[in-house]
């Protein structure tokens, strides 16, 4: 037993103490103790006792999951035990959503089943889209996002019932259906376009690309199959962490949605390619991207967009799979020259002592908005997709809390650092 116990003495006082250590799956996951264990550490009976200090999580866990496993260190990316190359290979989004969501593989009749709950489910309101309709044309087809999921906690009667497996399978199925359909709309809105309405029997990417463009091109459906697969799920990100923050105060899940998507906005996370778009754009040319590169290194506040991630110390895999996708597109697009931008920045870098020391790699945003961008979809759209991809992995997360007997609200604590006690002093003595 002494072997799983972290022992040692608190020096304030002197006394001993002992947490119980215990082990993730793998290796990888690292030993850990429950902090709530450092209470017992106190000076005296009455004192609060010892907290963790984490600013932004780098080094806690907030929940026990099943469903992805990351091993930053080799670039390892498995949904459910199956490394993510395979999926992007062999599988479809609909199958990958089943297993994220469910736990294994589908069968043929269970993925048939699966599939056309979702696919019905793609048809909205009109008052949904009326709502869409009120937003600005040429607006932030996210921000627009963000408020149609919270408003389907309005549109639809049922949102206070996911007590039960059953109940919450038919909001996993309206969810996933609505998002694309929702994505699409405000595309279309933005853009000041018609809505194109649903097409079920197109299939879940098919149809997406229809209601998107108004026509369905196999390559690209092929191409958006896999980069929804990519982006589904990655362990507790800050917008997984945010849907499972919501939703632990027994918020529905269209509210818990619509804030997983505002998290996921901001362009330290989802919106990561619209800066690789942005970022490529002001280096013009290849025959630049060697000054650039000096630039990043020597003034520091510039950054490399697309490069790095606080998971992986490695290449991602992601991105070595959607590099592979994009020459698949360029047949059917043409070739976006932001492509020959993008590989000489990477050959570059990865060649500079600066980005190697930092093990600074590619990531899954550093190629996959050159993709839409290919396939006619304004730079406002890359995060919708994105977030349409990643709908699944928040419902599975979702639901693994729900079933968590562990899980409570979520309510980190915190360090005071404000003023100790003092005494009111009335507005006319100030």
């Amino acid at each position: 037993m002494s072997r799983n116990m972290l022992k040692g003495t608190d020096k304030r006082t002197d006394k001993p103490f002992k947490l119980s250590i215990d082990r993730g799956t793998y290796v990888a996951d690292g030993a850990y103790v429950r902090t709530d264990g450092l209470r017992k550490i106190k000076r005296t009976d009455s004192d609060f006792g010892l907290l963790g200090y984490d600013p932004a999580y780098l080094n806690t866990a907030s929940c026990k999951s099943a469903i992805t496993y990351i091993d930053g260190e080799e670039g390892i990316l498995r949904y459910r035990g199956y490394p993510i190359e395979q999926l992007a290979e062999q599988s479809t989004y609909l199958e990958v959503a089943y297993l994220l969501i469910r736990g294994t593989l589908p069968t043929r009749d269970q993925l048939d089943e699966f599939s056309e709950r979702v696919n019905s489910q793609t048809s909205v309101s009109e008052d949904v889209l009326s709502f869409i309709r009120g937003f600005p044309v040429g607006g932030h087809t996210m921000g627009m996002l963000v408020g149609a999921l919270g408003a389907l906690s309005v549109f639809c009667d049922d949102v206070r019932d996911f007590a039960t497996e059953e109940a919450q399978d038919r909001h996993i199925c309206r969810l996933m259906g609505h998002v694309a359909t929702l994505g699409a709309a405000v595309h279309r809105h933005s853009a000041g376009l018609s809505h194109v309405p649903p097409d079920p029997d197109l299939g879940f990417c098919g149809n997406l690309l229809n209601m998107l463009f108004g026509e369905v091109d196999p390559v690209l459906a092929h191409a958006l199959e896999v980069l929804l697969i990519l982006h589904a799920d990655h362990e507790q990100n800050c917008s997984t962490s945010t849907m499972r923050a919501i939703a632990s105060g027994g918020a529905d899940p269209y509210s818990a949605m619509a804030g997983a998507a505002a998290a996921l906005y901001g362009p330290a996370h989802g919106g990561a390619n619209e800066a690789v778009l942005k970022m490529l754009n002001e280096v013009g040319s290849v025959d630049k991207v060697a000054d650039y590169i000096d630039r990043v290194v020597a003034e520091k506040e510039l950054r490399l967009q697309g490069f790095g991630h606080r998971v992986y110390s490695n290449y991602d895999p992601r991105a070595k799979i959607i590099k592979r996708v994009a020459y698949e597109v360029f047949e059917v697009t043409g070739k976006n020259p932001l492509i020959d931008i993008a590989l000489e920045l990477e050959r570059v870098a990865l060649q500079n002592d600066y980005f190697v020391s930092y093990n600074l790699y590619p990531n899954v945003d550093f190629y996959s908005g050159i993709i839409y961008q290919a396939m006619g979809l304004p730079v406002r759209m890359m995060t919708v997709l994105f977030a349409v991809g990643r709908s699944c992995g928040w419902l599975a997360q979702w639901r693994e809390l729900l079933g968590d007997s562990e899980q409570k609200i979520a309510r980190p604590r915190q360090i005071y650092t404000g003023e100790d006690v003092r005494d009111y002093v009335a507005l006319d003595q100030r």
